[in-house]
């Protein structure tokens, strides 16, 4: 293959060059989505070689080619190259039938060639291909990793995409023909970034049982309920994990979730499945510091989460119960770190309450599509149909949890906690404020999808809180 053009072809890898995904992780993600089962099969097609795994994954699904995050100088420079007329080809150890969609799909490439069912075509394997095709004339050849290194030395002129510092100091001791384009961004940054950090906040509910039963001053049943805060918080961040990575397809098309690492390109996939189970792994390896009603709580909520992941967040209203019962979880994980029992009152309150929160978040989802002109959101049970039912709902839940805070005041067990249970009556207008104020900045659309991030972070919300707690106090 020649080219009567001054510039030599230039032949493009596609995972991590191209686009700032791997396609064999995208695939195996979304087999699992359709049959979770099939993870079962993954090592079987790898003991026949990656080639023959590719080959299977390429069968069994279909890779939404137009959703995949491309690098943006790279391909800025690529759709330059080619309004020039010059000879690109795709070429990639991927398949090659969804290298051939993608080349169909982004018309810059004048052939496209992936793996076959025995031969991968990586490294080597690319560097004989290539000159194959290219007999001995000159190339450039752009990539991103070290396997791309014997082709490179190889090459011509040397184009690195997305690749790391110290990949650049070796092949600086070959060529000064090196062009460079979107720079790789810190890997420790954006796993820390995928960990959701700022979703801790929502198990600081573990301390809730340890200040209801007023024992904040004892300090070792703080550090009791830190360790399970923290214990949590690892659990929650593996979940996350697998969560972003299943949804990859559905953030990518959301006007906010599309910066999540995982989605957009910035954070690889084989970090998150390696993450998720050293996450996991740690999460329980720090509960083993808790009694073992802990570890029972902690397990349940894993499973729960993971099940939410999969399946039950895809099914009509149990998806919302699910988000609620998460949330009371946390507060009988809170009792069971430091050997407490938690009252039918608390749980039944943080459930309806909770519950509000999880409608508020879906009626927010969905009326956030209005402004789209779309209807639905992939891998929901819900339309913008569902709005009124959402709302009607969800307000209902909020004068439950309400009620049963009221009943509890009047329980005899509360009247023998405080010594004077009165001033507790003065929570309710202050949580009607709260719930209230939730719903009407939910449909005037000024509220972000998560009510509970935003009630932790509004100042009127937290003064609430805080006035709500002076007043537990003083009724103690």
């Amino acid at each position: 293959m020649s080219s009567i053009f001054p510039k030599p072809p230039l032949f493009v890898d596609l995972d991590g060059t191209l686009i700032k995904t791997d396609l064999m992780f995208e695939s195996i993600l979304l087999l699992l989505k359709k049959n979770i089962f099939a993870i079962f099969l993954v090592p079987w097609w790898l003991l026949k070689g990656k080639a023959n795994l590719k080959h299977q994954l390429a069968l069994r699904v279909d890779i939404p080619v137009e959703l995949l995050p491309l690098n943006p100088e790279f391909h800025a420079y690529l759709q330059l190259e080619a309004s020039n007329r010059r000879d690109i080809i795709l070429i990639s150890a991927s398949n090659q039938t969804p290298v051939r969609q993608i080349s169909s799909h982004l018309d810059l490439f004048i052939d496209a060639i992936g793996s076959d069912e025995n031969v991968n075509l990586k490294s080597e394997e690319k560097l004989t291909r290539i000159l194959q095709l290219n007999a001995e004339n000159d190339f450039s050849y752009a990539g991103n990793s070290k396997d791309d290194l014997p082709v490179w030395l190889e090459a011509n002129e040397v184009i690195m995409v997305n690749s790391n510092a110290s990949l650049r100091s070796k092949l600086d001791q070959h060529t000064d023909k090196i062009k460079t384009f979107d720079n790789m961004s810190s890997n420790a940054r954006k796993f820390w970034q995928a960990m959701r950090p700022h979703q801790w906040l929502k198990n600081g509910l573990i301390f809730l049982p340890l200040m209801l039963s007023h024992q904040l001053d004892q300090i070792d049943l703080f550090v009791q309920a830190c360790i399970g805060f923290v214990s949590f918080s690892l659990c929650a961040s593996s979940v996350y994990f697998l969560n972003d990575m299943l949804d990859l397809n559905g953030d990518r098309q959301h006007a906010t979730k599309c910066t999540r690492p995982f989605a957009s390109g910035e954070l690889s996939l084989a970090y998150g499945f390696l993450g998720y189970p050293l996450l996991l792994l740690a999460s329980f390896a720090v509960a083993l510091l808790l009694p073992g009603n802990f570890i029972s709580i902690l397990f349940l909520y894993w499973v729960l989460t993971t099940s939410y992941s999969l399946i039950l967040k895809r099914l009509f209203i149990i998806d919302v119960l699910i988000l609620a019962l998460l949330y009371a979880i946390r507060i009988l994980a809170g009792s069971a770190a430091i050997s407490v029992t938690t009252t039918f009152w608390l749980l039944a309150f943080s459930f309806f309450f909770f519950l509000s929160m999880a409608m508020v978040k879906r009626f927010t989802e969905f009326s956030n599509l209005l402004t789209s002109n779309k209807a639905s959101i992939e891998g929901r049970a819900y339309t913008t149909d569902n709005l009124a039912m959402l709302a009607i709902v969800g307000k209902l839940s909020s004068l439950i949890a309400v009620v049963v805070f009221a009943l509890y005041i009047n329980a005899p067990d509360t009247t023998q906690l405080y010594s004077s249970p009165g001033l507790l009556w003065f929570i309710c207008p202050l949580l009607v404020l709260l719930l209230g104020r939730i719903w009407r900045f939910s449909q005037q659309g000024k509220l972000d999808e998560d009510p509970v991030l935003f009630a932790i972070s509004d100042r009127l919300s937290q003064a609430i809180a805080l006035l709500s707690g002076v007043l537990i106090w003083l009724a103690i």
